[in-house]
C-alpha cells in the first residue's frame, strides 16, 4: 500500500490525479480503477475528472460519494439519466434494477437507448455505459423486476433508493420496503410536460399518502407519453436530492412534493 501511495503522490499534478496515472497505477499494482480512486481520495488527491466538482463538492465529500451505494429502480426514461449522472458525479456503487429490454419506442427519450442496443437488457446496457463513462464506478446490473418479495434482498445494503418506475403498485411496494429497511427514497414521476419529485425519509409514508387512494395501475407517463426533455429534468432533480442526502447538505424535499409544469414554467411546492 505504501508503494501505491508513493506512486500516486509522484504522479499528482497539483492536487489532481490524471486518468492516465490511474490506469498506470491499476496495471502496475494489479488493482481495479475503483481501488485506485478510493486510495487517491483518501490521500486527499482528487481524480482530475472531478475537478469541475471541487467548488461544490470537496475531496472528502467526493470520497463519501465514492463509498456510497445507490439503487436505481428502473433503467428507462428517468433511470437512464439518473444512472448516467450518478456515475459522472462519482457515486461508487450503483445497483441498476430493470427486467426489460430496449424497444424502438424508447428511442425518443431514453438516454441509454440507441439503435444498436434494441432488444438488449436495459440493466446490462447501463453497466456498459457506466464502464465507458467512469470505470471506477461499480454498477451491478439486475435483470429482475422489483417486488415486495425480493425488495429486502435487493435493497438491504444501499444508502439511498431512487424511484424510476412507471406503475403505481410497484412504487407503493418500493416505498414500503424502504420504510421497512429505514432507507431514504427519492421519488420522481413524469408525464408529457409534467413531473413531480419528493424525498421520503423513514417514517414519512409520503408515497402512500400520494398514491394510497388511487386505484389505477398505469403511471401517468403511459397515458401522456414523454418528450425527451421531461425525464432529463426530473431525473436531474432526483440525482441532486440523492447527492444532498449522501452528503447531508442543503434542504431536501422531505415532506414536500414539487409539481413541475414545464409547458407553463410553473413549479408548485406542496407540503405533505
Amino acid at each position: 500500500m505504501e508503494a501505491l501511495h508513493d506512486f500516486l503522490l509522484t504522479h499528482v499534478q497539483g492536487d489532481l490525479l490524471p486518468w492516465q496515472a490511474q490506469v498506470e497505477a491499476g496495471e502496475h499494482f494489479g488493482l481495479t480503477f475503483g481501488q485506485v480512486e478510493e486510495t487517491a481520495l483518501k490521500l486527499n488527491i482528487l481524480p482530475s475528472r472531478y475537478q469541475r466538482n471541487r467548488q461544490t463538492i470537496s475531496t472528502a465529500q467526493q470520497l463519501t460519494l465514492f463509498q456510497s451505494k445507490v439503487a436505481v429502480i428502473g433503467c428507462g426514461g428517468l433511470g437512464g439519466y439518473i444512472i448516467e449522472e450518478l456515475a459522472r458525479l462519482g457515486v461508487g456503487n450503483i445497483k441498476a434494477i430493470d427486467p426489460d429490454v430496449f424497444e424502438e419506442h424508447n428511442l425518443n427519450r431514453q438516454i441509454l437507448c440507441n439503435i444498436s442496443v434494441l432488444g438488449k437488457s436495459k440493466a446490462e446496457v447501463a453497466e456498459a455505459r457506466v464502464r465507458d463513462i467512469n470505470p471506477a464506478v461499480h454498477l451491478i446490473p439486475i435483470k429482475d423486476a422489483f417486488s415486495k418479495a425480493n425488495g429486502v434482498e435487493l435493497l438491504h445494503d444501499v444508502n439511498v433508493t431512487v424511484d424510476a418506475l412507471d406503475n403505481i403498485p410497484t412504487r407503493i411496494e418500493l416505498a414500503e420496503t424502504c420504510e421497512t429497511l429505514g432507507i431514504p427514497l427519492i421519488h420522481g414521476t413524469i408525464g408529457g410536460w409534467y413531473g413531480q419529485i419528493t424525498t421520503q425519509l423513514p417514517g414519512d409514508q409520503t408515497i402512500q399518502k400520494i398514491y394510497g387512494q388511487r386505484s389505477e395501475v398505469r403511471g401517468v407517463e403511459k397515458v401522456l407519453g414523454n418528450p425527451s426533455f421531461t425525464p432529463a429534468i426530473i431525473a436531474s432533480m432526483e440525482v441532486a436530492e440523492t447527492c444532498k442526502l449522501l452528503l447531508n447538505q442543503g434542504t431536501s424535499l422531505h415532506k414536500r412534493v414539487l409539481f413541475i409544469n414545464i409547458l407553463d414554467m410553473e413549479i408548485e411546492d406542496i407540503r405533505i
